[in-house]
């Protein structure tokens, strides 16, 4: 069987596209067919390319189906919203539908955008499609889910348990269709980034049967001079003639299904009501805080994240007290969505977290305090980047470095110095265990683990004599308090940080 292909929005970049696509399929054999979500055609200059392909002067080397209008502008390329042949080989699925491919692949498919009002604008679909789409599929009672879901709309909340993607943008009409129709593959388009999920379960363990996983994936445009990915190629042998034990294989990476909040009675959370445009991409995390996730003490969206602790909230990264701090002014920063380490973040996050570390360090400098911040991607399961403010007449940034150094050297740990330009990416492809600090100069400090590295190093490193002599809270389970002490804490803390804090002002 041939693999197949999915393109994020052609935009009317239609020769570059096939230009593409002939590329590879020189390179790597004959794809079976390419599907398109989001908006294909684009503006008028974008007529011309088109008018070659119509008239029959150039064709697809590729079976093409493409989704519908996502906007007014482009409607007045179909002519009729049920599907038809546009060009040769280009193939307009209609507004939703089934398409079964040749091979036995069973397609689902929604057009264009959540219509806001009745009638609904010819470039959305209505809640009447939706049902109409999922009625007779779930009337059957062998229906175990369709292999291949296209919308033109995220659905809204899909990262929740999950990786964090750039855009928060979704509705939740195409979450709910999502829940109920378990495509293997969800491609969707419209928000102009690539975002791959961690696939997802469709079954709640130990209480259903096991089902196959769903894989979420958004496509950047065509051609976007970010060069982020728009193409995707995949191969998926259809449900109905795949061995059900093969079919319900669960990867290791394998997550909760976002769809599917748990109530405390058992009883299904109703879903939000859909938001409106702008409102929709800026979420509020206000209100993400509370959407619960998988068991992770750090997801700000998690159940087990201890809310009182936070200082101060931003669109993809936070900061919190320590829970067991070094000092009263001890604290984490940490993306809102789960990221294991600093190398695995997507580069607005990066740049957020930059921020933080300079609104940090300008906030230490202002209480003549050195900022000290280390992390340890090892055993440990969301990032979380320490900073522990030392006072600057307790000792310079050269006792710091060597305490690290020495201590080190004792435990048979070769620290590295590394420039302090060196993105850690380039010595610590994602999954690498490591260690670093980075000292108020700049300067970094890295170890690749090996093994066993003890957990509490640049605590200790820290709380020793030379340091802040503070040897007894080295490890943070000696340094509980009362929620009520935590709480004063982070209430003291918020008030002396805001004159820094960025997101504070937003």
């Amino acid at each position: 069987r041939s693999p197949e292909l999915a393109c994020g929005d052609v935009e009317g970049r239609i020769n570059a596209l096939f230009n593409r696509v002939n590329a590879i399929q020189k390179k790597s054999g004959q794809f079976d067919l390419l599907l398109c979500v989001g908006e294909f055609f684009g503006t008028s200059e974008a007529e011309a390319e088109w008018e070659a392909y119509k008239s029959g002067a150039k064709k697809a080397p590729i079976h093409t189906y493409i989704l519908g209008a996502a906007s007014q502008e482009t409607v007045k390329y179909f002519p009729n919203s049920d599907g038809c042949e546009l060009a040769e080989s280009i193939t307009y699925l209609g507004r939703r539908g089934i398409f079964t491919g040749a091979s036995g692949l069973q397609i689902a498919y929604v057009s264009g955008r959540e219509a806001q009002h009745e009638p609904a604008l010819s470039h959305c679909f209505t809640s009447k499609d939706i049902t109409a789409l999922v009625a007779p599929l779930l009337s059957n009672s062998k229906f175990r889910g369709v292999d291949i879901l296209l919308t033109s709309q995220w659905p809204r909340g899909v990262w929740q348990y999950g990786n964090s993607p750039v855009s928060f943008c979704g509705v939740s009409s195409i979450a709910d269709l999502t829940d109920k129709l378990k495509p293997r593959y969800h491609f969707a388009g419209l928000e102009a980034v690539h975002y791959e999920r961690l696939p997802y379960r469709n079954h709640v363990v130990l209480q259903e049967n096991a089902q196959h996983v769903s894989r979420f994936i958004a496509l950047a445009t065509v051609n976007n001079p970010a060069k982020k990915k728009y193409l995707y190629a995949f191969n998926i042998v259809p449900m109905k003639n795949m061995d059900p034990a093969e079919l319900v294989k669960q990867p290791q990476d394998v997550t909760e299904n976002p769809y599917r909040k748990p109530m405390k009675d058992g009883k299904k959370e109703k879903p939000p009501p859909s938001m409106t445009g702008a409102e929709v991409c800026v979420c509020s995390f206000y209100l993400l805080i509370e959407l619960p996730t998988g068991p992770c003490w750090f997801c700000l969206a998690s159940p087990e994240v201890e809310k009182h602790l936070v200082i101060s909230i931003g669109t993809h990264c936070y900061m919190a007290l320590a829970k067991g701090g070094l000092t009263p002014d001890h604290v984490l920063l940490l993306p809102i969505g789960h990221y294991q380490s600093v190398v695995d973040l997507a580069s607005e996050v990066v740049e957020e977290m930059e921020k933080y570390k300079s609104a940090v360090k300008k906030f230490c400098k202002s209480r003549a305090q050195r900022c000290i911040m280390f992390e340890r991607n090892y055993r440990s399961q969301h990032l979380q980047l320490q900073v522990v403010p030392v006072p600057m007449e307790k000792c310079s940034t050269e006792d710091i470095k060597e305490a690290f150094m020495t201590q080190a050297e004792e435990q048979q740990m070769e620290l590295m110095e590394i420039p302090a330009h060196t993105d850690l990416k380039q010595i610590a492809p994602p999954g690498t265990p490591y260690f670093y600090v980075e000292l108020d100069t700049g300067e970094k400090l890295f170890y690749r683990i090996k093994k066993n590295f003890p957990l509490q190093f640049g605590r200790e490193v820290l709380a020793s004599e030379a340091l802040l002599n503070i040897p007894m809270r080295a490890d943070w389970r000696e340094c509980k308090c009362t929620k009520e002490e935590e709480e004063d804490q982070a209430k003291q803390m918020r008030s002396d940080f805001e004159p820094f804090d960025f997101a504070h002002e937003d």
